[in-house]
């Protein structure tokens, strides 16, 4: 295992972040496939699985890249699994070899009128709800295999917001052996998480872990107002944003890339599609390679990422 430790403070990004090197189709993508994988009472649960495009590559130094999972954003109140905002991303992935596998899941904080660590209960519900129903997504991949073409063994998680919430959260679960995590099979973890603007909900006042995370690509604006970057703390409880795990991170001597975006909001977590070197990087080096790159940066660019949607939880949540 190879150790490379990187600290960059950047003032302006000299490079783009917007394409890899392969010209890019910008046509609508469909989905090749779409499953239930979970019924929830009356709710019925869906994924699509967006297959690696004809002619690309599938392998990187003869590995075959990882399936990507993904989960969307909308604070747990909004949002769906095909949302054309992701399509970019989506038709970027496969065009470089990956397959994607797009979920749903169930809006835990649909119709509530406060939303806050004040309002921990709810809160941890709907994160839970979320877990539950990616886990539940990642047993119909792993038992459905062979006919979707995917490696069981060889999957990323990824998410966008309230999605990367879940994610960070499933992986904190998995690592500390909680029974939420029971219902994957034993011994089982994902090969990678990648976190655009994600937090992880603690009741024990800090965030520890029993085993080793998977490797672990975050990416959070340092002025978020609605996924907070530091914490925000009650009592024991709290939420743990990309600022305050890096920390931890550290403690733990984890495996990890940690993007600062210096004065950027929350337009971070719909950054997917113009930071994809960053991922492809991340994927090859620390997940495909297996090497411990680490890596920790501040990036100060206004034209990194111009986005849009609710920047603060007033936005959002009306309150």
């Amino acid at each position: 295992m190879i150790k490379k430790t990187l600290t960059i403070i950047i003032a302006a990004l000299a490079f783009s972040l917007a394409a890899s090197s392969k010209t890019m189709d910008n046509s609508f993508l469909t989905p090749d496939g779409t499953y239930m994988f979970a019924q929830r009472d009356t709710c019925e649960l869906f994924l699509d699985v967006y297959n690696p495009a004809k002619d690309s590559r599938t392998t990187f130094e003869g590995k075959e890249k990882p399936t990507v999972i993904f989960m969307f954003g909308g604070g747990f109140i909004r949002g769906t699994r095909d949302d054309e905002s992701y399509n970019t991303w989506f038709r970027q992935l496969t065009d470089n070899g990956y397959r994607v596998v797009s979920i749903d899941y169930r809006l835990g904080l649909k119709g509530s009128t406060k939303v806050g660590v004040a309002q921990v209960n709810v809160l941890d519900k709907a994160i839970h709800m979320a877990v539950e129903d990616l886990f539940s997504a990642t047993t119909f991949l792993i038992d459905n295999a062979a006919e979707l073409g995917i490696d069981p063994d060889n999957m990323i998680i990824s998410g966008s917001s309230a999605g990367a919430i879940t994610v960070m959260q499933a992986e904190y679960e998995i690592a500390n052996e909680t029974p939420w995590a029971s219902v994957l099979p034993q011994g089982f973890n994902y090969v990678g998480v990648m976190s655009f603007s994600g937090a992880i909900l603690s009741r024990e006042g800090k965030v520890d872990f029993k085993k080793d995370v998977c490797p672990t690509l975050m990416l959070h604006g340092t002025s978020d107002e609605l996924v907070p970057y530091e914490q925000i703390a009650f009592f024991n409880l709290g939420f743990f944003g990309g600022g305050k795990l890096v920390d931890r991170f550290r403690k733990y001597d984890f495996n990890f890339n940690m993007y600062h975006f210096v004065d950027y909001g929350h337009e971070i977590a719909g950054s997917m599609d113009t930071t994809l070197d960053l991922q492809l990087k991340f994927i090859e080096t620390n997940v495909m390679q297996g090497k411990k790159r680490i890596v920790e940066a501040w990036i100060s660019d206004p034209d990194v990422y111009k986005g849009a949607g609710p920047q603060s939880r007033k936005e959002l949540y009306g309150n």
